[in-house]
């Protein structure tokens, strides 16, 4: 009966070999040799150091951004404040030809009528569209009369005959110049003297030349009768 169950027992199949888990597929799979690990490491830093050079090309690209928007943003900021400035500037012009006509109708008021009501009003407003201009930085340049020639601050628009002064000299001033600050916001229009001695050369025409007849006749003479 043992025999029996001995031969049975010989009989059975055998049972199927256990089916390895992924983790332990994983584990087969790893290269465990020396060399495995340096080649990973290698790997990894070169990894690193293309990542940190990207990095840092990112960093200045966007920097070399940043920094372009912000001189954009200037440029911008400038041009507005210089067509601000061109349109404040073009507006006192206008405002300059009003204050042309205030000089005019004050200059012809008739003597009667100096001290009337409306010529005091007329007065009132020339002097607040005045305050007005100061207020912007304008003001009157000096007159141009007698002064030489300078075409930055004057506009010669005739010239004129004159022994009398040097060449190049303004003889009269038509409309008067104005100064924004530093500059010249309108020139003077002006006639320019010619025909005289050339400007610093010392001689003032007519009148010169009879003071320096008069001057030569007056000096030390010897005594005929010695």
């Amino acid at each position: 009966m043992n025999d029996h169950h001995n031969g049975a027992e010989n009989a059975a199949p055998q049972s199927a070999p256990r089916q390895k888990t992924r983790a332990e597929e994983r584990i087969d799979a790893l290269d465990t040799s020396s060399a495995a690990p340096t080649e990973e490491l290698d790997e990894l830093r070169e990894r690193a150091e293309r990542a940190e050079q990207e990095a840092a090309e990112n960093k200045a690209a966007w920097q070399r951004s940043a920094a372009d928007f912000q001189n954009y943003r200037r440029r911008m900021d400038q041009q507005r404040d210089e067509e601000a400035a061109l349109a404040n500037e073009f507006l006192l012009v206008k405002l300059l030809a009003v204050a042309d006509d205030f000089d005019r109708a004050i200059e012809h008021v008739p003597a009667e009528e100096q001290h009337s009501a409306w010529v005091e009003g007329i007065g009132a407003i020339e002097r607040k569209l005045r305050a007005l201009l100061e207020s912007e930085g304008v003001s009157a340049a000096d007159p141009a009369e007698g002064q030489p020639f300078d075409p930055r601050e004057h506009g010669a628009i005739a010239h004129e005959e004159s022994e009398d002064v040097p060449e190049g000299t303004v003889l009269r001033e038509f409309q008067r110049g104005y100064r924004i600050r530093d500059r010249i916001l309108r020139p003077a229009l002006v006639s320019v003297a010619k025909g005289g001695p050339p400007a610093g050369s010392g001689k003032g025409g007519k009148n010169d030349s009879k003071s320096h007849s008069k001057s030569h006749h007056t000096g030390d003479e010897p005594d005929s009768r010695e």
